[in-house]
């Protein structure tokens, strides 16, 4: 009875995961593009045993279209979630409501059926995948963040580097895609709404 039990509530766990409600606001929530700014940066910082330089300061509300945590990638001690985000027309709940949203191995990507939603061009520079590094006092926050929340993050676009040679630098545009085109962000401040 036990086994029968637990088997019914991770049935009950995925069909949930699966069939979120779909969006249902109106209106632009995250209207305005992210804010970026190279000047009055703090210098290198360590943590653990990652050197972490600030490029640029920036802040950004977003929709989240997905959320993937990590654990076992080297990446996840750093960053232990990512969050595909979507501002201006991607925060618009018609245009998320038509589209397909998945993570995996660190890249986000999207399908639509038919005719696509949005102009694919406008998909791309709307939306990021964004390898979140909480600072230590928001990681609680961070990891509570839900699918479909709006979010307002703060902190630094950063390179992460290592004694072995390992690096890992944020993208500094909203235009590219593809490979190399993640933020890799240092948050400092997170702040949720639930639509």
């Amino acid at each position: 009875m036990k086994k029968w039990f637990v088997f019914g509530l991770l049935a009950a766990a995925a069909w949930l995961y699966l069939h979120e409600p779909a969006a249902a606001w109106r209106g632009l929530p995250a209207a305005k593009d992210p804010v970026q700014v190279a000047s009055g940066l703090p210098g290198p910082f360590m943590q653990g045993k990652y050197t972490i330089t600030p490029l640029a300061r920036y802040t950004i509300t977003a929709v989240v279209l997905s959320r993937e945590r990590y654990h076992n990638d080297r990446e996840a001690d750093l960053s232990p979630v990512d969050l595909a985000l979507g501002w201006g027309p991607m925060s618009m709940s018609a245009v998320i409501n038509d589209l397909t949203v998945s993570q995996s191995g660190r890249w986000y990507e999207y399908r639509w059926s038919g005719e696509p939603p949005l102009d694919p061009g406008l998909m791309a520079t709307h939306s990021a995948n964004t390898h979140c590094l909480p600072a230590d006092n928001v990681r609680s926050a961070l990891l509570a963040v839900k699918r479909h929340d709006v979010v307002t993050l703060e902190g630094y676009l950063i390179e992460a580097t290592a004694p072995d040679g390992y690096h890992w630098r944020s993208s500094l545009s909203r235009d590219d895609t593809g490979g190399h085109a993640c933020e890799v962000f240092w948050i400092t401040r997170v702040s949720t709404k639930r639509l």
